[in-house]
Order: structure tokens, then sequence, then C-alpha cells
């Protein structure tokens, strides 16, 4: 069976109603990128990004996969298709895509500000009294501006191992 590797971005989400970071109107437009997806942003504000992250996650209960990620779906009926997307969003996973990796990290997720390995899902708000099993203050599983991207060696990997590649 063929390997087919898809990588998405935000165009594939955004019609499901998620609104993009850098488009027309996208969430960078109305925030200062650095103020809320940052370390630097993190230390002066955790409040405000605490409050962006949980807008995002509360919009993304409101809204359903679309078409494009059905449509991914199916091609896993005559392919073997792994699915490498710069989405922080779960709408791959409740489509029914079976093997996906997260660049940037997973909205509904929360993580240890000590030990990155901690990740629990986090379908709700994270607040500030929200901690780790060690007592460290929880933050988005976000990958943020100036902070390593984990999966990439092994987005790399995948995209190698590919027969074919597709970028939607």
């Amino acid at each position: 069976m063929k390997k087919v590797v898809v990588l998405t971005g935000a165009g594939i989400s955004a019609e499901s109603g998620i609104a993009t970071f850098r488009g027309a109107d996208g969430l960078w437009e109305n925030h200062d990128v650095m103020e809320v997806a940052s370390p630097e942003g993190w230390a002066k504000d955790r409040d405000l990004v605490l409050e962006f992250y949980n807008q995002r996650r509360r919009q993304l209960h409101t809204v359903a996969p679309n078409e494009g990620h059905k449509t991914l779906v199916r091609l896993e009926e005559k392919y073997e298709v792994a699915i490498v997307t710069q989405n922080i969003d779960d709408l791959h996973e409740r489509a029914g895509s079976a093997a996906i990796l997260h660049l940037h990290g997973q909205l509904l997720k929360a993580r240890s500000t000590n030990d990155p390995s901690l990740v629990y899902d986090w379908p709700g708000d994270i607040t500030a009294n929200d901690k780790c099993e060690k007592g460290a203050q929880l933050r988005p599983h976000i990958v943020w501006f100036g902070e390593e991207v984990p999966m990439l060696q092994r987005a790399a990997e995948v995209v190698y191992d590919a027969d074919i590649v597709v970028i939607v």
C-alpha cells in the first residue's frame, strides 16, 4: 500500500469556522503575537496568554470537521495516510483520521511549565490555579514563537518515508 503524507495548515480548518492566525481578520490582526504566543508574553502576562488560548479552546468546541477533513479519512481506504499538520485543533481526529502529527502542539492539551514531558488532555479552560503533578503551572501545549518545534524531526522522517506528499 502506498504511503501518502498530507501536510495541512490553517486553510483546511478555516472552512470549519476556525479563525486563521495570519489571514485577513486573523487572530494576529487583533493581538500582538509576542504578547500571546511567546515565552516572553507568558512571563509578562500569563493571564492574557491563558485567556487567549481559552477563547480558542471554547471556539473549537463549537465547530465540526468539514468535507476536507472527511475526504482525508476516505483517502485512508486506499492508502496508508499520515497527516502532518500545523493546526492546533482536533478536527482531523474528530473526522476520524488515524495518524496525525501536530507540529505546533494541540489546543486541547496542557503541559507543565517545568517538565514539558508532562502533557495532559485538557478540554476546558486552563487557569492560574491549574498545576501539574509536580506543582508547576500548566500552560497551553502549543509551540510558541522562539521555541523549538519538537516534532520537526519526526515530521521530516514521515515525509521522507512517503511515496506521495500532498500539501493542502
